[in-house]
């Protein structure tokens, strides 16, 4: 009996395991599937039929079309964390951090990231007039965005790299706004210069607010630019 109770012990975080990495799963897929058909489209149903699992088994694991919601907006930011914002603070702060973080972010999307496009930028449009816990999530998570990109922007001017008289919060979200023009024009538009010209549009704003000891921004891809002009 000793022995047997062992192995129940044992095998529980095993499960544990296997169930945590089929919540992942699940959730990875439910943040693409968002990501192109919308987070207001995205239930219970709609995600078993994709994952071809009964819906009493999903149901299992969020309770409703709300917690499937919050629960995509969570692991759609882990992504967004994993994949854009660590990576880019390994970078020296300043000026070559901040460049990284910007770089970072639009390159991820650029690259599909996520399966639609941008999937904060595409939450935000979709959720911004509505009311409830998942707008309440989605705008929480975006005023955690901004607050990165100032403080970035903040640490460039303690660097000596961005001249201090520069607001800091205005400049971060003059690069959001660039970042969300991008999105725009290439999801709309099939504009496949759409980030790099984003790319060039913030190079060009953070040199001109750059100091003399400023470490100099990466050239831009003038021939990538050229070919879509």
């Amino acid at each position: 009996m000793p022995q047997l109770a062992r192995s129940r012990r044992k095998a529980l975080p095993r499960r544990q395991t296997r169930g945590v990495r089929t919540r992942e799963a699940i959730l990875r897929r439910a943040v693409n599937l968002a990501s192109v058909e919308g987070l207001e489209g995205l239930t219970v149903g709609r995600l078993a039929e994709d994952l071809k699992m009964s819906k009493s088994g999903l149901f299992a694991h969020f309770g409703s079309k709300e917690g499937l919601q919050l629960a995509t907006v969570e692991a759609a930011r882990q992504m967004f964390i994993d994949q854009i914002t660590l990576p880019a603070l390994k970078a020296p702060k300043g000026m070559p951090r901040l460049w990284n973080l910007i770089d970072s972010w639009l390159g991820h999307v650029e690259g599909k990231l996520y399966a639609g496009g941008c999937f904060f930028t595409a939450a935000s449009f979709e959720f911004d007039d509505r009311r409830g816990l998942v707008r309440d999530r989605i705008a929480a998570i975006m005023r955690e965005w901004m607050a990165a990109l100032e403080r970035a922007v903040f640490e460039a001017q303690k660097a000596g790299h961005i001249e201090a008289k520069i607001s800091a919060t205005l400049l971060a979200h003059e690069v959001q706004g660039i970042g969300l023009g991008a999105h725009w024009s290439h999801q709309l538009l099939d504009a496949p210069i759409a980030y790099a010209r984003a790319r060039d549009n913030v190079r060009g704003r953070l040199a001109s607010v750059a100091t003399p000891s400023c470490p100099p921004l990466p050239l831009a891809n003038a021939a990538k630019l050229k070919k879509h002009l």
